[in-house]
């Protein structure tokens, strides 16, 4: 039996597809988006690309900037970014990891100056075919997880 997904069209903002599912709500974390105004949230979506389901996010009257959605590659690389003007796409945009990432990288280190004095979390991309990013402080290497990410 089919099922009918309704999914309902903004006005202005942004609407962020193919993101595998379970992930929106990390994205949404990752962005720090928890009280922007109006979001909608599909999950688990059936998609060619992704087998296990897609998963959307529409935030309504907030056009997020290049920054902010490309922080989205590091746990959902290809993602696609539409900003909604007037009802209609004003800009598809493509994502790309962030050569360096504050504040929503945790470090695994349990003596990183992160975790042990309150450092502010600072990384630096070191290799975009494995998504690893370098500590600034302890210098660890870490392959990126969504488990190691969390909002500002």
């Amino acid at each position: 039996m089919d099922r009918a997904y309704k999914v309902y069209s903004i006005q202005n903002g942004t609407v962020i597809d193919h993101i595998p599912t379970p992930l929106a709500l990390k994205v949404i974390s990752i962005l720090g988006l928890g009280n922007e105004g109006i979001m909608t949230i599909g999950i688990g979506f059936r998609s060619k690309k992704y087998p296990a389901g897609k998963d959307i996010v529409k935030v309504e009257n907030h056009e997020l900037s290049h920054d902010e959605t490309d922080m989205i590659a590091l746990i959902a690389p290809d993602a696609t970014i539409n900003i909604i003007k007037d009802g209609k796409v004003f800009e598809k945009r493509q994502i790309s990891l962030p050569s360096e990432v504050k504040g929503i990288l945790s470090c695994p280190n349990p003596n990183c100056a992160t975790n042990k004095l309150g450092a502010e979390k600072h990384f630096f991309l070191e290799d975009k075919k494995c998504v690893t990013y370098r500590c600034k402080y302890c210098e660890r290497a870490t392959v990126i997880e969504a488990d190691l990410l969390s909002s500002n």
